[in-house]
């Protein structure tokens, strides 16, 4: 959840800026169901850098675990260097944007880009660089999460309201991303939990005997 952690600012801000550009032209694309056939999402890596190992596998895990419905129509994932895009503006930098949403337009479907060098900034100090790099591919999966949320919502749903879209997508995002380490996590969590109640009972024990010597360091002061 550490990954979680350092992205959720640029993921709400990307979030946010997507939100108001698809809105505010009114650009709600609903897909009658029934008429899609499931394709394979192409993953097109046009970053000039190293990416680190494993990186597109844990695009594609990413996306298998999301219900076909919640990607139906999305064409393919393209990781960059930084996103330029002509609906840029205002207080956003391309440095500081690390995904986009792109609509349908036309013939052309919906699809998925992702700014590797915001996720992995290579203009810092070394040790700036090596926390963005142990926790990138979290950061990788709760990005794909959060673009897929927001072509579920604009797409797919009918019911929500302009004001609703960016806390549907967050939530979206986060329930994802539980689901995601549970799975990811399930062998830990099935050994850990038979010694959780053990460990808290340790703990509140450990507070109590803190809270009785303090209480008796006070009195004898006294």
């Amino acid at each position: 959840m550490e990954g979680t952690r350092l992205l959720a600012g640029a993921l709400d801000r990307s979030a946010a800026l997507h939100l108001k550009l698809l809105v505010s032209d009114s650009q709600l694309f609903h897909h009658p169901r029934g008429k899609h056939k499931t394709v394979a999402i192409r993953i097109e890596n046009q970053y000039e850098g190293s990416l680190p190992k494993g990186s597109l596998q844990q695009i594609e895990e990413a996306l298998d675990s999301l219900s076909r419905e919640h990607t139906r129509g999305i064409e393919r994932v393209r990781l960059v260097g930084f996103i330029s895009d002509p609906r840029l503006k205002g207080p956003f930098q391309a440095t500081e944007l690390p995904g986009l949403y792109h609509p349908r337009q036309g013939p052309k479907g919906p699809w998925l880009e992702i700014a590797v060098g915001v996720l992995l900034p290579a203009d810092k100090p070394f040790h700036k660089r090596i926390v963005p790099r142990l926790s990138f591919k979290s950061n990788l999966v709760a990005l794909v999460f959060s673009l897929v949320g927001q072509h579920y919502h604009l797409t797919l749903r009918h019911s929500l309201k302009k004001t609703q879209l960016e806390p549907a997508v967050r939530m979206y995002t986060e329930k994802q991303l539980k689901i995601w380490n549970e799975k990811k996590h399930s062998l830990r969590a099935r050994l850990f939990k038979p010694l959780q109640p053990t460990l808290e009972r340790w703990a509140k024990g450990l507070q109590k005997r803190a809270a009785a010597e303090k209480k008796k360091g006070v009195a004898s002061k006294s």
